[in-house]
């Protein structure tokens, strides 16, 4: 059993067991294709160096970061034989150190593709890469009159063989949107420059939308970290993260008190309240002011008075006076607060609201035959 600090003014409890259960869920699902694990902005919030070699032992052998740097943290952590990809591809510069190491870019320009071809064409050996098309997002990716010149270059085919061509989704939140379908056509086509390459194209919600969208690889992220990438589709992934804030203060105040900076609430009557050790300085976010809440002894605890850098507030009228005592934990996100619910409270995505937990928690890890306390 873990030990939570009793001095920690919050906690966040990690379930790596979870993270495998969604990898391996979704790698049932999507088979034959194989499931990568996209785990960029520190394993979106969570802590690369806990949640990668959980699914190295999983049998996790395909790996996704952003940057180069990011790459370059866990390069210790993946197997020489595993895949190691950077979606961003490399700055100029960057090419030589990735080759040492061992890193696979995406390619998402010409320039990039002939830098890393000229990096090969230097050491005299193939580098690998996968390169990516725009089919409908203009944001990575070669333009479509891009695709066919690089694809009948034979130099760079020789200098670089493609691991994967690979696109991304933009509608795949929700699954009936029109762009997911127009999407997949236009990959097929620009696919086809490339007949013997394997494709990558589905992330977590594009995993759902059926084996049209699979490819040979899929790229999950959003839903190993126990969030719903599309509503509606499918059964809820095991839940990864519980966040729970200590009390710090109650009191009771009359009808009238202002409550927080710029008395943006006042209490209509008598109420009690309790002070909690978590702001928008622990990625908490400050939108949650007077609209979001937390949970604790069977009672939702409305936010009141706007969320402040370190702490927040919290109307306990609901429970029995003495419920809650200084030191007590309340749940923010958890069986009763899901992340999903959070996040549309506070007019964001469970995305943003990840990688934005911070650092002032005290971290607990359980499962993946593991069980740690980030001190």
């Amino acid at each position: 059993m873990f030990e939570v600090q009793p001095a920690a003014p919050a906690v966040l409890t990690i379930d790596l067991d979870a993270v495998v259960a969604n990898w391996r869920r979704i790698a049932r699902e999507v088979a034959p294709a194989s499931a990568a694990a996209v785990v960029k902005a520190d394993a979106y919030g969570l802590g690369a160096a806990q949640v990668v070699p959980v699914l190295v032992a999983a049998g996790c052998q395909h790996f996704f970061v952003a940057h180069q740097s990011e790459a370059e943290k866990i390069r210790d952590l993946v197997p020489d034989d595993a895949l190691l990809a950077v979606l961003n591809g490399l700055h100029a510069g960057g090419e030589a150190a990735a080759a040492a190491m061992g890193i696979t870019p995406v390619l998402n320009s010409v320039g990039q593709a002939q830098r890393w071809q000229a990096q090969a064409e230097r050491l005299g050996r193939v580098l690998p890469a996968l390169l990516q098309v725009d089919t409908g997002m203009a944001r990575h990716g070669l333009a479509p009159d891009e695709v066919l010149p690089l694809a009948q270059d034979e130099a760079f085919r020789r200098a670089v063989p493609l691991v994967a061509v690979m696109s991304h989704l933009a509608c795949s939140d929700e699954p009936d949107h029109q762009a997911n379908a127009d999407q997949a056509k236009a990959f097929a086509a620009l696919a086809q420059g490339f007949p013997d390459v394997p494709r990558c194209f589905a992330n977590s919600g594009g995993a759902l939308l059926g084996a049209a969208f699979h490819g040979d690889l899929v790229r999950p992220g959003l839903a190993l970290y126990g969030a719903e990438p599309a509503d509606g589709r499918g059964e809820p992934f095991a839940p990864v993260v519980q966040l729970q804030a200590r009390v710090v203060q109650t009191r009771e105040i009359s009808a009238g008190t202002p409550v927080g900076y710029g008395h943006s609430w006042q209490a209509a009557k008598p109420t009690r309240l309790a002070t909690l050790s978590i702001g928008y300085a622990d990625g908490f976010p400050r939108s949650l002011s007077n609209r979001g809440a937390a949970w604790a002894r069977g009672h939702v605890l409305p936010i009141v008075g706007r969320v402040s850098m370190d702490v927040t507030v919290v109307d306990i009228s609901a429970l029995h006076a003495g419920a809650l005592a200084e030191g007590d934990l309340v749940e923010i996100i958890g069986p009763h607060r899901s992340i999903e619910a959070v996040a549309q409270e506070a007019g964001t995505i469970a995305y943003e609201l990840l990688t934005q937990l911070g650092h002032r928690y005290q971290r607990v890890y359980k499962g993946g035959c593991i069980s740690a306390v980030d001190r």
